[in-house]
């Protein structure tokens, strides 16, 4: 072999765990493995956390999590708002859809902050443990397999290519999840019959608080107040946003002022289409989330509907029972693929509940809005709850702790050695 032809040997990082994607599955996992000890990466391939409309909800079982590590009350700390209560409009008709008030539990409320005050708050925390290493302009472009399974990824940075040896990859990078796809796993497609278009109106201080959502024959708002601007959702049909553009710019605002006539004043905020940013809702699932060597969890193993902003909370649950699961044997190096199993039969149960439960309200209340031609009567679900306040906690739970809440069972250990 000449010397031109031997393979280019790259700088090498050896840890316990890869995490790829540091969003909040992967932040809340690499915390709670550093925190115990073990020797972990996580890989963000931006170079930093600054996205408009990602998940911006944190749930009550979400700071109950934070609690039990002693974070959630320097959390709150940071500019949020507090949603105790989800109403909407359907066809000028108010229907109160979930009362978190009436929950049982310490958090009593959704709290609305930036994504990236989470992961920022999270990586800085997790900092502090030395066995803990953040790499952003990292993004991981293949696997590195071996006799044994998956042995690690191949990844650029900003110092160029290099690999990352692990005895565990987690790949917690997403719905599009390019490591899903590298090992061969295709997920099973839910449907979905709506896409949802994300917008934002400025708001003033004193501007009356707007419905979160409104409903009328062949359109839904969302609007979630963020203090200084409201941030909006316009739900449209699947595969409907090109057509949508062909119109007027005009006529689309003043379908939004129709809607919501407190946005009037700030409509030419949306100032081109350009200021529309399309999220193509997808509902899947995988049906297997391991192979030797790697883990799917989050999105990365079960994509959810916006419905409710669950999926954020569901993907730390994943995190979460990860941790709790594969801790003592990951600090033991003895991390195998049945270990990886029980992180499956642990969550996807809830996966799929919650799935079911989000598919049956696109079905019966979303898609039949959309195809509405004239006001009907809001659906029948949401006259009862309206009917009989009590059952407002049903939603609310739902949303609010999720289907098989988990808890924090590791401990804070001193890095292996």
């Amino acid at each position: 072999m000449t010397e031109t032809s031997r393979p280019v040997e790259l700088p090498t990082r050896h840890v316990t765990c890869c995490i790829v994607g540091g969003g909040p599955a992967g932040l809340v996992l690499g915390y709670l493995l550093a925190r115990s000890g073990v020797d972990i990466a996580v890989l963000e391939k931006h170079g930093d956390f600054l996205r408009d409309f990602r998940g911006d909800t944190i749930h009550p079982s979400t700071l109950k999590a934070l609690d039990e590590l002693g974070l959630a009350d320097e959390l709150l700390q940071l500019p949020h708002e507090k949603t105790r209560q989800v109403a909407g409009s359907v066809n000028g008709e108010t229907v109160v859809m979930a009362d978190f008030s009436r929950l049982n539990a310490k958090y009593k409320f959704i709290a609305f902050m930036p994504q990236w005050d989470l992961l920022n708050f999270l990586m800085r925390k997790a900092q502090a443990f030395p066995s803990f290493q953040m790499l952003m302009k990292t993004e991981a472009t293949d696997l590195i397999t071996g006799a044994k399974g998956i042995e690690g990824v191949r990844a650029t940075s900003p110092d160029g290519e290099i690999e990352i040896r692990a005895d565990l990859v987690v790949a917690c990078d997403g719905r599009h999840s390019r490591l899903r796809d590298l090992a061969g796993f295709v997920p099973r497609t839910l449907g979905a019959p709506m896409d949802v278009l994300w917008f934002k109106i400025g708001r003033d201080e004193g501007d009356d608080d707007e419905p979160l959502g409104r409903m009328s024959a062949g359109r839904i708002l969302v609007a979630i107040n963020r203090g200084t601007v409201w941030q909006c959702g316009y739900v449209i049909a699947k595969g409907a946003f090109e057509e949508l553009r062909k119109g007027s710019l005009d006529d689309f605002r003043a379908a939004i002022v129709d809607m919501a006539p407190g946005f009037a004043g700030r409509i030419h905020d949306i100032a081109s289409w350009d200021d529309l940013k399309l999220l193509t809702v997808a509902v899947d699932r995988l049906a297997l989330w391991h192979r030797p060597g790697l883990l799917c969890i989050g999105d990365a193993a079960h994509a959810m509907s916006p419905i409710g902003g669950i999926g954020i909370n569901l993907a730390i649950q994943d995190a979460i029972a990860t941790a709790n699961l594969l801790t003592d044997n990951l600090r033991g190096r003895r991390i195998t693929d049945s270990d990886l199993a029980q992180v499956q039969r642990r969550r996807e149960w809830p996966a799929r509940i919650t799935q079911w439960v989000q598919v049956t309200i696109q079905n019966h209340i979303i898609a039949p809005v959309l195809g509405a031609r004239s006001a009907t009567r809001p659906p029948w679900i949401l006259r009862h709850l309206q009917s009989i306040p009590l059952l407002r906690t049903l939603p609310a739970r739902f949303v609010a702790i999720g289907v098989r809440p988990e808890h924090v069972a590791t401990k804070q250990m001193p890095p292996v050695h």
